[in-house]
């Protein structure tokens, strides 16, 4: 599951939401697809971060990594 691109843990989310939404699953059924969810959720969450944290730094003329500090 970890090897999954943001978007498609995102569509996977989505599918298992809108499986339970239709209240036709059984309960055993219905926890393991929360606890698909769950992870699916950490997995974007954790890949959003990993994004968040790259995109705040600038490369410098010499290559060096910088914070990124919009108001300076």
């Amino acid at each position: 599951m970890e090897n999954l691109s943001f978007e498609e843990s995102l569509e996977k989310l989505e599918e298992i939401v809108t499986k339970l939404e239709n209240g036709d699953v059984p309960l055993d059924d219905a926890i393991d697809e929360f606890n698909k969810a769950m992870q699916l959720v950490k997995l974007c969450n954790n890949k959003l971060s990993a994004a968040e944290e790259s995109i705040a730094k600038i490369v410098q003329d010499n290559g060096e990594l910088v914070d990124f500090k919009p108001n300076e």
